[in-house]
């Protein structure tokens, strides 16, 4: 075959399989008669302080297999501003949404960071109409207006060492403004490679939303090691359906799970129904006449569960410690003492976080 010719197929087939993979499993199942759409609500491009172009976001996230994206271009900083003058603010997010077309594995939504030094700090508004309308001369006005937009509001990197120097997030008095008017709904307790134990507590006591972004400036596949099986951090919004709407007001009533490397993080109350239907169990039968049950334990998710069983039965081939691949599953072999109708097995999840230093306890009823 000549060199020309086999250049062009490699790059047509590379073009056709680019965000194609309809066989990729779901990252979460979610809670019945519900959905999770997997979101990164923090991105920049060469419009801001970014340095790729917005096409590569959409296909960035296409690739990994997201649902949902916002541009977040700062609205002050604008280091290429000699080499790229744009004075309309919406311009990164009209060129990302073109070059998506009719395609639906992927939305984009607009956005803009409020980028202030502390306090506020940094502040994102997604969901919004227009970003030229944030620009104001103080930043309380910026976050009016994107409040007036019914955008989505949040904190940015309340742990950034370039605006807290000991990297220990805590509210300012402006803060508190924000908060008790309700301009500011909620706030990243993950950024890029942090989490804030600080921050998580923060949202948890003054009922803000839980959120984990990438704030990605460079290559997602270089920043995050996607090719080796790394991801970026993600916010999975819990809704009844994934219209732009219910997953606003899914984003305000602080329905939102993050997952960071190989941590799950959010409040329990919405954790918990998550879990559930990502970790079941389901009776494999006696053996013979023993009194040894066998369960089978399966993990639906992308998620390394590491669980700790709390119960009084014991395990023939296990100890109390287990790690549970993503999208895998192995029987227990269990001395049950007595033959059950049904066994209740506790586990605590040790790499899902409901508060700091705080793990969920999952009960996984099998019925034999």
């Amino acid at each position: 075959m000549r060199p020309a010719l086999r250049i062009l197929i490699c790059l047509a087939l590379t073009q056709f399989s680019w965000g194609q993979d309809t066989d990729k499993k779901a990252f979460f199942q979610a809670p019945p008669n519900s959905v999770l759409t997997a979101t990164d609500l923090h991105i920049h491009t060469v419009f801001s302080d970014g340095s790729v172009w917005p096409n590569i976001r959409v296909d960035e996230a296409l690739r990994e297999g997201l649902d949902l994206i916002a541009l977040t271009e700062h609205l002050e900083y604008q280091p290429h501003s000699k080499d790229l003058p744009h004075p309309d603010r919406n311009r990164s997010f009209e060129i990302a949404q073109g070059h998506l077309g009719a395609n639906k594995n992927l939305r984009v939504v607009n956005g803009s960071e409020i980028t202030r030094s502390m306090a506020p700090g940094h502040i994102n508004a997604v969901f919004i109409e227009n970003a030229n309308a944030l620009l104001h001369k103080d930043s309380l006005s910026g976050i009016v207006a994107a409040n007036k937009q019914d955008a989505f509001v949040f904190w940015n990197h309340p742990d950034w060492p370039a605006q807290r120097l000991d990297g220990i997030a805590r509210l300012e008095p402006f803060h508190e403004y924000l908060i008790k008017n309700k301009l500011l709904h909620g706030i990243e307790v993950v950024n890029e490679h942090t989490f804030s134990e600080e921050a998580l507590e923060l949202a948890l006591k003054h009922k803000l939303t839980i959120l984990g972004t990438s704030d990605i400036h460079g290559l997602i596949d270089w920043t995050f090691e996607i090719p080796e099986g790394g991801h970026r951090p993600m916010t999975f919004v819990w809704a009844e359906n994934d219209s732009n709407d219910a997953l606003k007001k899914s984003l305000k009533n602080r329905k939102t799970i993050v997952w960071y490397k190989d941590l799950l993080i959010g409040e329990a109350a919405h954790i918990a129904p998550v879990l559930l239907a990502n970790l079941t169990g389901k009776s494999m039968g006696y053996e013979g006449k023993t009194l040894i049950a066998n369960v089978q334990l399966n993990n639906l998710s992308a998620l390394p569960m590491q669980l700790d069983y709390l119960g009084d039965y014991s395990f023939l081939e296990h100890g109390n410690l287990i790690t549970l691949p993503p999208y895998s599953s192995l029987t227990l072999r269990i001395r049950t003492r007595n033959k059950e109708a049904n066994l209740l097995l506790p586990f605590r999840v040790r790499n899902v976080m409901i508060g700091a230093k705080t793990n969920p306890v999952v009960p996984i009823k099998v019925v034999f």
